[in-house]
């Protein structure tokens, strides 16, 4: 019987220095294993730089070339495998492991009765997010909120967007229960604590309640995009114990109950309108109330606003730079340490001053190929194209949708900016680089987590929850890839 040969890796990280002995394996799984998670955004398909290790001493091997990799390089860890004894540094932006700055605070715009889904003890309202996820316990006698925690969706360490998370339980069928259990088992029962709530109220895009409800959510993988369900469901799940879990309805598989809920905690339900709700993500969301219709459509924004395949981009996280001035160059630093990259809303800052002072021309060129924000931490010009890929994504839908409703960006009374990158970015700068185009900074109202709003909502009112029912029967979807205009309108929107 042969013996499994072992070898050293000396592993440099923000946690501190590790010698690990384990046999020839994927790095990102050895990693994982001995708790130093990365950045898997891609689905470890090698397709962005989330796990970017570099390698000090001794050598890797490819996982699919068998290409022996040599010191000094820097790699993808999840295209390589030890095979012999080496010594890598894990870059603070590739470790999963900083502590993540989640919204839980939010507007709500509307009353509320009181007959929550169930009369007495804690109830729990959380938001699924696909980066995220926020839980509310609430003492469901008198509506108090008795704790709120927040952490990041463990689904990740799987895939980063709903996209490869589709296309993981496409290619595998046992990755449904695998997804499941790190949204439910690895996020929210740790979430809760020794709490055990008596009911549920969850929200979150249609993806993910499949997800955290064990339904396969392939077919929303590829045309015509059809969920296994869109209606509100009660499930009982064993971890949950005899609670009932209310998965709040969806209009469409790229619609969810995330915006449905927001549409009635924002107060753009009953809003006589023109207004708009706007949610800033890997999709961008955008309804427009118009004439008491709703018009709905989901844009491919990408992840680029949460740093994915930028130089020295990050999620919103302690030491990410989350502001950006310039002449002079002042950074904001979350947790007001050194900075280890640059997120979301600091490169909006960086795409309107960059434009107000000379320093991009219209068209996003750098007058320099890079700028240097801060000791290795930069931009370059093709940081810039992506960004502006995103933000026309979505300037595009919000304009596709008013060219629906033959309307312009001044007749609109109100733009409701949801979500965490909305109440963290600089409305002014939204505008100027035309993420928000056309329209006045005293137009936009930020309402923070309106998804964890209309779940608190439910919770409490069952009236609530039969509104959001309603508001998802009536939205109208609108298929930007169907529409005529949406491309020339993206193309135009490139521009700063």
């Amino acid at each position: 019987m042969s013996l499994k040969r072992t070898f050293q890796l000396q592993v440099e990280s923000p946690k501190g220095v590790f010698t690990i002995t384990a046999a020839s394996q994927r790095l990102t799984e050895l990693l994982r294993h001995e708790h130093l998670p990365l950045n898997i955004r891609c689905g470890q398909r090698g397709l962005c730089d989330g796990c970017d290790v570099e390698l000090v001493r001794g050598t890797l091997v490819n996982l699919h070339t068998g290409a022996v990799m040599t010191a000094p390089a820097t790699l993808c860890a999840c295209q390589h495998r030890l095979d012999g004894d080496a010594a890598i540094r894990i870059p603070d932006r590739s470790l999963l492991a900083h502590k993540a700055q989640i919204v839980s605070e939010f507007r709500v715009n509307i009353p509320r009765a009181h007959a929550p889904l169930a009369k007495t003890g804690l109830g729990a309202a959380v938001d699924i997010g696909t980066t995220t996820v926020a839980v509310l316990l609430v003492d469901l006698r008198d509506g108090k909120i008795v704790g709120r925690s927040s952490d990041f969706n463990k689904q990740m360490h799987h895939g980063d967007d709903v996209a490869t998370r589709i296309g993981l339980c496409a290619g595998d069928k046992t990755m449904v229960a695998r997804l499941q259990e790190a949204i439910v088992q690895e996020t929210i029962l740790p979430l809760l604590g020794e709490t055990r709530p008596v009911c549920f109220s969850v929200t979150g895009n249609t993806t993910m309640l499949h997800l955290f409800a064990g339904v396969d959510p392939t077919p929303m993988g590829t045309y015509p995009f059809r969920p296994e369900f869109l209606e509100h469901r009660v499930v009982k799940l064993p971890a949950f114990g005899d609670a009932d879990v209310h998965l709040l309805p969806s209009a469409a598989a790229y619609i969810g109950s995330d915006i449905t809920a927001g549409i009635l905690a924002s107060g753009l339900a009953y809003d006589d309108g023109p207004s708009l709700l706007v949610d800033v993500g890997t999709n961008g969301e955008i309804v427009l109330k118009a004439g008491g219709h709703l018009l709905g459509c989901a844009t491919a924004a990408g992840p680029a606003f949460e740093g994915a395949g930028l130089t020295n981009g990050v999620r919103a996280t302690e030491g990410a730079i989350q502001k950006i001035r310039l002449e002079p160059l002042h950074l904001d630093v979350i947790g007001k340490t050194k900075p280890i990259g640059i997120c979301g809303s600091a490169y909006v800052d960086f795409l309107a001053e960059g434009r107000r002072v000379g320093l991009l021309n219209e068209r996003g060129r750098l007058k320099e190929p890079v700028f240097q924000v801060a000791p290795n931490i930069a931009i370059t010009e093709t940081d810039i194209a992506h960004l502006l890929q995103s933000k026309a994504a979505i300037g595009a839908g919000v304009l596709s949708l008013l060219e629906r409703a033959k309307l312009t960006a001044s007749q609109i009374k109100r733009v409701y900016m949801a979500g965490g990158f909305g109440l963290h970015i600089n409305v002014a700068h939204a505008i100027a680089c035309g993420l928000l185009p056309g329209f006045r900074v005293e137009q936009v109202q930020v309402v923070g987590n309106t998804s964890l709003a209309g779940a608190y909502l439910a919770l409490l009112d069952g009236g609530a929850l039969e509104e959001i029912r309603r508001v998802s029967r009536q939205i109208e979807v609108v298929e930007l890839n169907l529409d005529a205009g949406f491309e020339s309108r993206y193309i135009d929107n490139l521009s700063l």
